[in-house]
């Protein structure tokens, strides 16, 4: 059996049974961040408390959403935004907290590639991000079947449509996971169950596993220099901050994370009270009717370039061009044969890929949005061609890289 001495104060009394001290150490006051990194670093910090504003701002509304298929619609539009104090505040936080949560995760998926912050011992660093890139694109798509609204209820006929599997017409698939031919009160209550529960469970399982796969390879930086972490942390600890290449997490990283959280979230409540209809589509607020198909039906902005994917093609290459992409990105790591953790500005033809990437995701975007017809949908093709060139370009111009 374990001794235990007379604790003197709560902490060691904690201390001798969660071992909270070392804890401490571990994930804050002893957890090393290169000195050499922008404010970009910070994105998953922010990411982190927007989940956390979402969560709270969700439990609000838990409060007095219905469900129901008759009653959804109106405890939304009617009921919180009118009736219940505030509740238009919790609502315009929760729906400008879901678009700007995917803001981030981009800038900071795209910090990560252009950095190359998935290489050399750091993949499952990016696979468990990865992991909850697809967790928050479930979380938001469930979210918005929610309100009940027009676009909620044929943006999930068309995404559920494609669990049919194109010729395969797997239909049986599809009311197993609806619950019934149609969406209806029982594909309501299975999101429902989705959005409040197990999603955000396994988001925030994913949260710890992300965080902790940072602790043993450490934070890149922007040179992508590998140095001794030991030794540089005991340089810190002993004065010798200047000489050091690390700063401890808790509190001067912190303090960085603390500053960029307040500039993000002026834009945050600046959108929340005057831009709010940033993220709120206009056909939505009107009630689903499953017998009016809306003119043109599209997804939520951060859906609207593996969308557009989907669009050019026939219904079975489409369908397995849409599955490629939203897997490719968990083979970044594999794919990238290059030996050199550099910036892509250092990269030789990996920075013109990159760059290449970032425009055509920006005008698969605007073409999601607007009616496949004309040249809309010639742009869209090209684009869409044009992503899957770049992956399959990639192995072959990091493979010719030099090596730094």
């Amino acid at each position: 059996m374990a001794k235990f001495e007379k604790a003197k104060n709560l902490n060691e009394w904690m201390d001798q049974r969660l071992a909270v001290n070392t804890l401490k150490k571990v994930m804050n006051t002893e957890y090393w961040i290169p000195k050499d990194i922008n404010f970009l670093w910070a994105m998953g910090m922010v990411l982190a408390a927007t989940f956390g504003i979402l969560t709270i701002s969700g439990i609000f509304l838990l409060m007095y959403y219905k469900p129901d298929t008759a009653t959804a619609f109106d405890s939304v539009n009617y009921t919180i935004m009118t009736e219940v104090g505030y509740g238009w505040l919790w609502r315009h936080i929760h729906g400008i907290g879901a678009s700007l949560v995917f803001l981030i995760i981009y800038i900071h998926m795209l910090t990560g590639i252009y950095y190359g912050s998935y290489k050399k011992g750091r993949e499952l660093i990016w696979l468990s991000g990865m992991g909850l890139f697809v967790a928050f694109s479930a979380e938001a798509f469930s979210g918005y079947m929610l309100p009940w609204g027009q676009m909620s209820y044929w943006a999930g006929m068309v995404i559920t449509n494609l669990f049919s599997g194109g010729s395969l017409e797997a239909y049986g698939l599809v009311e197993w996971i609806r619950g019934d031919y149609v969406p209806g009160d029982a594909y309501l209550t299975r999101f429902f169950m989705l959005h409040v529960f197990l999603l955000p469970l396994v988001i925030i399982g994913l949260i710890v596993l992300h965080f902790g796969s940072l602790r043993i390879p450490h934070v890149n930086n922007q040179e992508g220099e590998e140095f001794d972490y030991g030794e540089h942390a005991e340089l810190y600890k002993a004065g010798k901050v200047k000489e050091s290449k690390v700063i401890p997490f808790s509190p001067v990283f912190l303090s960085k994370d603390v500053f960029v959280m307040g500039v993000y979230f002026i834009l945050f409540f600046y959108l929340v009270f005057y831009q709010f209809n940033f993220a709120m589509d206009p056909v939505n607020f009107d009630p689903a009717d499953g017998l009016k198909t809306p003119a043109h039906i599209y997804p939520e902005w951060y859906f609207l370039w593996s969308y557009e994917i989907l669009r050019p093609f026939s219904k079975d290459l489409g369908l397995v061009l849409f599955g490629i992409s939203q897997v490719i990105f968990f083979m970044l790591p594999f794919l990238d044969r290059s030996p050199n953790v550099a910036p892509a500005s250092r990269r030789g033809l990996f920075k013109f890929w990159f760059w290449l990437m970032v425009v055509d995701l920006i005008v698969l975007t605007f073409m999601g949005k607007l009616p496949p017809e004309g040249i809309w949908n010639v742009i869209g093709l090209v684009a869409a061609l044009t992503f899957f060139v770049l992956w399959i370009a990639l192995p072959i111009i990091t493979k010719l890289e030099k090596k730094l």
